[in-house]
């Protein structure tokens, strides 16, 4: 009885084998399982991260149409930006994920009062500090997330009213102490606001904000994108013209390749 306890009998090549052939498909089995829970779990936070995404883009659709009537702006934002960064040599990863996020550049004129968006003369010192309270209210807004876009869009909303020669709002950054997200977005945001109709003002030719944002070459734009942008003008135009005429939705916005 002892020696069988101490010594107990090798099991038999068969037993082995089935004993192997069992813990293989177990194993299997628990790889396919751990495998679909990744990918429904990986579905999920994509579904979330997309409705958190619209729900967003709509929000600021409501910022905008308090100073655009037509509310295309942001949607234009979003692809003359994705062009401008291309044309600047980004990677066609950097310049989709900024399509997403610079329509939420100015999500924070939500909080402004209308009679400071919308006044048509000069803003008091009082009105100016108000409005320049977007661009925070803005990145408050769209929180500190850990999600790519989101802290992207963060980054946008912050940093679009600074400029490269220092003496912009909200922190008075200079030249590349900008995220390069926020020199984009300042750029095309420039160029589109001039050549629309504004609640103070008729729009500018296209010939006219051009030569504007030149003038701008340095002071409040990064050079190198202001450069970008001129080499690129006639088909970044095309653009803004055909995203007025067929004004995709926001689902194109977000889920276009």
């Amino acid at each position: 009885m002892l020696a069988a306890l101490v010594d107990p009998a090798p099991q038999t090549e068969e037993g082995v084998r089935c004993f192997d052939e069992a813990a293989a498909a177990q194993m299997e089995r628990f790889v396919d399982d751990f495998g679909r829970m990744y990918r429904e779990r990986n579905e999920a936070l994509r579904e979330v991260t997309r409705a958190h995404h619209e729900a967003l883009l709509h929000l600021s659709a409501a910022a905008d149409l308090k100073d655009d009537d037509t509310g295309i702006h942001i949607v234009r934002i979003g692809y003359l930006a994705e062009a401008l960064a291309l044309a600047l040599g980004q990677t066609v990863g950097f310049a989709r994920m900024l399509r997403k996020a610079a329509p939420m550049h100015d999500v924070g004129k939500i909080g402004t009062p209308d009679s400071v968006l919308k006044k048509p003369g000069k803003l008091s010192p009082e009105e100016r500090q108000i409005m320049n309270g977007h661009a925070a209210m803005g990145a408050k807004i769209l929180g500190r997330s850990r999600i790519p876009v989101f802290r992207m869009a963060a980054e946008v909303a912050l940093t679009h009213h600074e400029r490269f020669d220092g003496a912009g709002y909200p922190a008075g950054l200079a030249a590349d102490a900008i995220p390069l997200s926020g020199r984009i977005t300042a750029v095309v945001d420039f160029f589109d606001a001039l050549t629309m109709d504004r609640v103070y003002r008729p729009a500018f030719s296209v010939a006219e904000a051009l030569e504007m944002l030149k003038a701008e070459r340095g002071r409040a734009f990064d050079p190198a994108v202001v450069d970008a942008f001129l080499a690129h003008a006639e088909d970044i135009n095309a653009l803004r013209c055909r995203i007025t005429q067929e004004c995709p939705s926001f689902d194109s916005l977000i889920d276009s390749p």
